[in-house]
């Protein structure tokens, strides 16, 4: 399964959505998940990947970790799984 397949797959899961309903360009709002759910998402993908993500629940603007669509999400747990395997 590649990274975007297991990504949406988390999301999926926390939206009680199938993954084909997930689109590249949704918001995790637009798909009805909450702070809550972003957290638990965040959780997901930690362990999924092995990696950590740099995120401040208390103020995701200031967070390295781009969740403004589901392509950006997928995008930096792809950067952060080259970066943090080197």
């Amino acid at each position: 399964m590649s990274i975007k397949e297991q990504v949406i797959a988390i999301i999926a899961e926390q939206a009680m959505l199938e993954p084909s309903d997930v689109k590249m360009e949704h918001t995790l709002a637009d798909l009805g998940i909450d702070s809550l759910g972003l957290v638990e998402s965040i959780f997901a993908i930690e362990e999924s990947f092995d990696i950590t993500v740099p995120f401040n629940a208390n103020d995701p603007t200031e967070s390295d970790f781009d969740i403004s669509s589901i392509a950006s999400i997928v995008d930096a747990v792809d950067k952060l799984k080259t970066e943090q395997s080197s």
